[in-house]
C-alpha cells in the first residue's frame, strides 16, 4: 500500500475511529484477572495513541510531500548504484555534448494535483555521468503543444525540494504548475518547462547537491544528467541562457550553489529561505569536513571567483532564515553577478509551504525578466534585468507579504 496513496489514508482514518470506539465499548466489559484487564486497557490506549499519531503523520506528509514512499521513510532507499570520482568539473572526462541522445519513456505521475493543469509526467532516469538512478518529474507549459509554437524551444527551471522532501512537492504542496498556468496563458510569465528531479538520493542524509567520490555525485546528477535528458527529449533551450534552478530550504541552498558553481549551465537561481554554509542542514554530506563545506558554500565560491559569474540570484527569507544569507551574497556580488534580496517579515509565516507557496508567481516573473524571456509578457514595460518596485505594506495581505511585494520598512511597522 502506497505511503501517499488514498487507500492508506482511508485505512488510517478507519483505524483511528475504531481505536476511539473500542475503549468506549469494552472498557467496563472486560472480564478476567485484574492484571489481564489492566493489560487489555493499556493495549487499547496504545492502539488509540498509535493510530492518532499515524493519522497526523499521514496528513502532514501528504500536505508537505516529505516522504514519497516507504523506502524514503524507513531509510532503506538508495538511488546511487555507483559514485565514481568525476573530477573538479564533475564530468569524469566525459564530453556531455558527444553522448548519444537517449529517448526516455514518460508516464502520468501519480499523487495529489499531479493531474492538474495539463498533468505532470515522470520518468526513471539512469544518469550516465553521475551514476544516479532516480525519477524526474516534468511539466510542459500550455504553449508547448500549441501549433503556433511547434518550432519554438522553451526555457527550463529545475525545481529542488528541501530535506526531507519529495520532488513532487513542487506540484503537490507548492501547486507551482497550477499557479503558473494562467500567468503563462496571459503572458505575464514565460512558458517555462518545469523539471523536478529527485534529490533525496541516499538513506537518512541530505546530499547537499555535492559530488563526494564513493558516496554520491548529486551535483553531476542535477547539473549534467537531468539537463541532458530534458534537452534530449523536449524542445528546451540550451544552457546556460535557457536554464534556471529554484529551491526552498535545503533546495534553496542547492539552487544558488549550482548556479554560482556552474554559470556555464545556469543563468539564474531562486532561493526561498536558503542558507550558504552547508552546515545549515545538520544531515548534509557537504558539511562533513571543512573542505567540503568551503567547496559547497556559494558565498565563498562567489567571493573567490577569479571572474564574477554571469548569474542572477533571487533570495527571499525572514530574519534568521534566509534573509541574511541573501544579503551576504548581495554584499559581495560584482557585475555581471546580480543578487535581488526579498525581505519577508516574521508575520508572513514560518519555514514551511505556507510561506513559500505564495512566492511562486513573483519569483517566476523575476525569472522571466532575468532570463531575457520578457518578450513573453513585457506588459509592465520593464527592461530585462529590472525588478518591480515594492509598494508600501499598508493594508497588505499575508499573501502579499509572503510573495515579497511588501517593502522592508513597511513590513517592519506591521504588528
Amino acid at each position: 500500500m502506497s505511503l501517499t496513496g488514498t487507500p492508506f489514508l482511508y485505512t488510517t482514518v478507519v483505524l483511528s475511529v475504531i481505536a476511539l470506539i473500542l475503549p468506549l465499548v469494552l472498557w467496563s466489559r472486560m472480564r478476567g484477572p485484574s492484571v489481564l484487564r489492566a493489560a487489555g486497557r493499556v493495549v487499547m490506549l496504545l492502539f488509540a495513541q498509535g493510530t492518532a499519531v499515524t493519522l497526523v503523520f499521514v496528513l502532514v506528509n501528504n500536505q508537505n510531500n516529505l516522504y514519497d514512499n516507504w523506502a524514503d521513510l524507513l531509510g532503506t532507499g538508495n538511488h546511487v548504484p555507483r559514485a565514481a570520482d568525476l573530477g573538479r568539473d564533475g564530468t569524469g572526462g566525459i564530453s556531455v555534448k558527444r553522448l548519444p541522445k537517449i529517448k526516455q519513456t514518460f508516464e502520468p505521475a501519480r499523487g495529489p494535483r499531479m493531474h492538474a493543469a495539463g498533468g505532470v509526467r515522470v520518468t526513471q532516469l539512469e544518469g550516465r555521468i553521475s551514476g544516479v538512478n532516480a525519477e524526474v518529474y516534468v511539466w510542459l507549459p500550455p504553449q508547448y503543444d500549441d501549433p503556433a509554437y511547434r518550432h519554438e524551444k522553451f526555457p527550463v527551471v529545475e525545481l529542488l525540494p528541501g530535506y526531507p522532501g519529495s520532488a513532487k512537492a513542487w506540484f503537490g504542496s507548492m501547486r507551482t504548475h497550477q499557479q503558473l498556468l494562467p500567468l503563462m496563458r496571459s503572458g505575464q510569465v514565460a512558458p517555462f518547462i518545469l523539471v523536478a528531479p529527485r534529490t533525496n538520493l541516499l538513506a537518512g542524509v541530505d546530499t547537499g547537491c555535492a559530488n563526494i567520490p564513493g558516496q554520491v555525485n548529486a551535483d553531476s546528477w542535477l547539473s549534467l544528467d537531468v539537463p541532458k535528458m530534458v534537452t534530449d527529449n523536449f524542445r528546451a533551450l540550451p544552457a546556460p541562457r535557457g536554464w534556471a534552478v529554484a529551491g526552498y530550504s535545503a533546495g534553496a541552498h542547492c539552487a544558488v550553489k549550482l548556479a554560482v558553481a556552474h554559470p556555464d549551465r545556469y543563468r539564474a537561481a531562486v532561493s526561498m529561505s536558503g542558507y550558504n554554509d552547508p552546515i545549515g542542514e545538520r544531515n548534509s554530506l557537504a558539511a562533513q569536513t571543512p573542505a567540503l563545506r568551503a567547496a559547497n558554500n556559494p558565498f565563498l565560491l562567489l567571493r573567490k571567483a577569479a571572474v564574477p559569474p554571469r548569474v542572477a540570484v533571487y533570495a527571499s527569507g525572514e530574519p534568521g532564515d534566509g534573509y541574511q544569507a541573501g544579503t551576504a551574497l548581495e554584499s559581495i556580488a560584482k557585475a555581471p553577478t546580480t543578487v535581488h534580496v526579498v525581505f519577508l517579515p516574521r508575520s508572513a509565516g514560518g519555514h514551511n509551504m505556507a510561506l513559500w507557496r505564495p512566492q511562486v508567481p513573483a519569483a517566476f516573473r523575476w525569472l522571466t525578466l532575468q532570463m531575457g524571456q520578457n518578450r513573453a509578457y513585457g506588459q509592465d514595460g520593464s527592461p530585462a534585468g529590472a525588478t518591480p518596485r515594492s509598494p508600501s505594506t499598508g493594508g497588505s495581505t499575508r499573501e502579499a507579504l509572503a510573495s515579497g511585494t511588501a517593502s522592508r520598512a513597511g513590513a517592519a511597522r506591521r504588528p
